[in-house]
Formats: structure tokens, sequence, C-alpha cells
């Protein structure tokens, strides 16, 4: 079963709706013994970083380390992926769960924020999770912090300069668009994720 983790924020009724289409068997959760048992693990988030600080309060982010720790695949998505990191600058108090080094930033005063709207992907086709997706593919975004290019970028955009779109390391995964609204390749990149 795949968990779509409820933390008081996020798309997740859209995310479920993409799952079922194809075919899995997924919930919504807020119970930290169902994320637990999960064999999947997916957290969405729509709005601001301070909202995850509830994972913390809730014991599912104990449940999603612990889950982590024994390789069960996560997939964040948009505020989801920003929480795989340290922190973010839009809610310095509130610390991510560090599965992956820095800081998300706000986007330069040179660019409209937030970024919304469709944009393309530069994808790196060794990646397992945009594997069948090629370059210049558009998805669609809604945010107004970016995550950083690290080692772990699989996907990256343009928007007042380059951020990363997707990360990939072993069995952790984030997107900072939303499959879920980014029709025949954001159901390729979920499909990928439920393969694995």
């Amino acid at each position: 079963m795949i968990a779509i983790v409820d933390y008081g924020a996020g798309n997740l009724v859209s995310v479920k709706k993409a799952l079922d289409w194809l075919g899995q068997d997924c919930a919504i959760t807020s119970d930290p013994e169902q994320v637990a048992r999960a064999t999947k693990i997916v957290l969405p988030g729509v709005g601001h970083f301070a909202s995850t600080a509830a994972l913390a309060r809730t014991g599912l982010q104990d449940a999603i380390a612990d889950a982590i720790g024994r390789g069960i695949p996560f997939l964040g998505i948009c505020v989801g992926m920003q929480w795989m990191f340290e922190r973010s600058q839009e809610s310095p108090e509130t610390c991510g769960i560090g599965v992956l080094d820095g800081e998300c930033e706000r986007f330069p005063a040179s660019v409209k924020s937030p970024h919304v709207g469709w944009n393309q992907l530069e994808v790196d086709a060794s990646s397992r999770l945009l594997r069948g997706v090629p370059s210049s593919s558009f998805v669609y975004f809604t945010h107004s912090f970016r995550a950083p290019l690290t080692e772990t970028t699989v996907a990256c955009c343009e928007y007042g300069g380059r951020f990363s779109a997707a990360v990939e390391c072993d069995h952790l995964f984030g997107v900072q668009f939303h499959p879920e609204k980014s029709g025949e390749i954001g159901l390729k990149l979920l499909g990928n994720f439920c393969a694995l």
C-alpha cells in the first residue's frame, strides 16, 4: 500500500486520483502506524514550508524516517521535496528532515514569484524516476522557493536561474513540480515510482 501522508497541507486528493488511475493500492493517512507499514510513501505539499512542522508534532516524521531507514521508496512533491532538505529560507525556524544537504531559497527579485505554470525540464537520462520522460518535457509548477542544484539533481529547470526540478538518491525521490497536474508526463513519472 502506498501511503499519501496527510499533515494538514498538500494536494492529497489529486495525488490519490492519479495513483488510483494507475491502479495502485493507496490511502491518504495521518496515522504514523499506517505510514510505517506502507510499501511506498508519498509526501505531497502545497503552501508554506512551516506547515511541515506538523510532521514532527504528530509522529509522522519519525515514521517516515524509520521507513526511509528501512529502504522504503519515498517521493516528496513540491513542499514535500523541499522538506527533504535541511531547511528553507521560507521558514528558518522549521527544520526539514535533512536527507539531502542544502537550503531552499526564494526566487530572485528579477523574476515574478511565485513561479506558476508550465515549464520545461532538462532531464538526466540515467534517472529511474524520469525513465521515458524526454528533456524539454513540460510540467506544472507552483512555488515561491526553489531547491538548490546538488549531486542528487536529476532534472533542472530555468526560472531566474537553474534550480532542481527533481532529485533522486537511492530510494529517495523528489519533484518540485506537480506530477498529478502534469498530464501524461506526470502520470509516467508516478508510474515509474510505483514500479520501483
